[in-house]
């Protein structure tokens, strides 16, 4: 049996087929269901939503809603850090493979040319004009870093009121520490429903995707140089990416979700699981779009709402509130810390 549904039912636990929704669902109402009603949705014993009651194997009992909500979230987590370690490592590989053709006579780039080194912000900004001249229906960025600055947001502002002129579609990403900017919200409210954004609180590097069909990305540190992209198959590997961001972020119209962990702010939540894989600080400001300095100060109230006195502790603590990962919340007030006893009541 336990072969045969996804077989017959080929889905994930991100949509259920109508049979698998009715029987999951009346289970979690009711605490458990007959194991002979889920004879016709194996799907949801192979997805481990229904599992044997150990006291009475005659009768299914169902994995909570939160669980399999985290398994998704964890999952999504996943694949976006895949595809951004593979990201690096194609352009890295680029990098190295045009080191070693160096020395061979350059093949003329015509417009037609699947990948282009542009060297230069004014051959950058001519390919992005023409980029936008021949856009008609849709460019997505990542917008990575912290609070964009004025000059950033006027460096584009021709080209993105040119696109709505033209009726485009823009869907924009940013890290969370970007809605503190009073320059993008300035953008966003003269550009209306011309421009969509969303955050979170880390994203890629830079990219700009116009119509499907061409990407730009840096090339360099300093962004002085940028590959132009045509080719089909490494464009519609970076709308993916894009895509798959895009639907972890969050509206900048909406507010950030709360940790509901007392005294723990959503963006020392993020830091602390970056501190858990072992990264330094100027390594985590830069991911999030902060400064190091600001980055150490939330790390020491980190450290002080955990009651960790070294970091190593810090480690320790943060892996025992679950937050270290995509986790259930957690009542501080209701976890021991060593050597002072219950915290509830601080």
């Amino acid at each position: 049996m336990a072969g045969t549904g996804t077989e017959e039912h080929p889905h994930g636990a991100d949509r259920l087929c109508e049979a698998g929704d009715r029987v999951y669902s009346r289970a979690v109402r009711r605490g458990r269901v007959p194991r002979r009603d889920a004879g016709q949705v194996p799907c949801l014993l192979d997805l481990a939503l229904l599992h044997p009651d150990p006291d009475d194997m005659d009768w299914l009992v169902p994995t909570s809603p939160q669980e399999v909500m985290t398994r998704l979230l964890r999952g999504l987590y996943e694949d976006v850090s895949a595809s951004q370690r593979r990201v690096g490592t194609a352009v890295a590989a680029y990098e190295w493979y045009a080191g070693l053709g160096g020395s061979a006579p350059a093949a003329p780039a015509g417009e037609g040319s699947a990948i282009r080194v542009l060297e230069g912000l004014s051959r950058i900004q001519a390919a992005m004009d023409e980029a936008t001249e021949a856009c008609t229906r849709e460019v997505l960025t990542v917008q990575p870093g912290g609070i964009r600055r004025e000059d950033e947001l006027a460096e584009g502002l021709h080209r993105a009121l040119t696109l709505r002129g033209r009726g485009v579609h823009m869907r924009d990403l940013y890290t969370h520490v970007a809605r503190h900017g009073q320059g993008l919200l300035n953008y966003l409210e003269l550009m209306g429903e011309a421009v969509e954004a969303r955050s979170l609180d880390e994203v890629i590097d830079r990219l700009i995707l116009f119509d499907r069909t061409v990407a730009f990305i840096p090339a360099n540190t300093d962004r002085t140089m940028a590959l132009e992209l045509r080719h089909p198959a490494l464009v519609g590997y970076l709308v993916t990416v894009f895509e798959r961001l895009w639907r972890l972020a969050i509206p900048l119209t909406a507010p950030l979700p709360d940790t509901r962990i007392e005294g723990i702010s959503h963006r020392e939540q993020s830091i602390a699981a970056l501190l858990a894989e072992g990264h330094q600080d100027a390594v985590i400001a830069e991911r999030l779009g902060i400064s190091v300095r600001t980055c150490r100060a939330h790390i020491a109230r980190l450290s002080e709402t955990l009651g960790a006195a070294s970091r190593t502790q810090l480690g320790v603590r943060i892996a025992q509130v679950g937050l270290d990962g995509p986790q259930e919340p957690v009542d501080l007030t209701q976890v021991t810390v060593p050597g002072q006893g219950s915290r509830t009541g601080r």
